[in-house]
């Protein structure tokens, strides 16, 4: 069984922000020549998530605007203090709950050298807490 895996760097520009990875997932597994297997992609982030969905710029925007609902800024979070292994307050409670509401992972089956996955499902790398440089992981399972 062959195992690959492979790190990406991200800059982010926005305090959240929806980027597409679905074409750089599509080449690597292409490229892997694994016929049978599994891509697992995940985050290396608590403040950034992974999530599929349907690739418009509309709901791009709606999926960030439902994020900051369900999670407001201006509520009290008991992880605004201050952090002495950070040497700083911590000021991003917000970024770390809705990181935790995405997940940090994905996966899809390979089948004949391909993702299986829907017609319309784009692979989205959540930045909630930018901007910043990220990295996200692939590993790519399979024979």
């Amino acid at each position: 069984m062959k195992s690959i895996v492979k790190r990406f760097t991200i800059v982010t520009h926005h305090e959240t922000e929806l980027i597409n990875i679905t074409d750089r997932v599509l080449e690597e597994v292409e490229a892997a020549g694994v016929q049978s297997g599994t891509a697992f992609i995940l985050s290396l982030h608590t403040t950034t998530g992974l999530t599929v969905n349907e690739g418009l710029p509309d709901l791009e925007q709606d999926i960030a605007d439902c994020l900051h609902r369900l999670v407001p800024e201006n509520l009290s979070y008991r992880h605004a203090r201050f952090l002495h292994e950070d040497g700083q307050m911590a000021i991003n409670a917000p970024s770390h709950l809705r990181g935790a509401l995405l997940g940090f992972e994905v996966f899809f089956p390979i089948e004949n050298g391909r993702l299986i996955r829907g017609a319309r499902q784009t692979i989205y790398f959540v930045e909630l807490d930018g901007p910043q440089e990220r990295t996200w992981v692939l590993q790519i399972l399979g024979q």
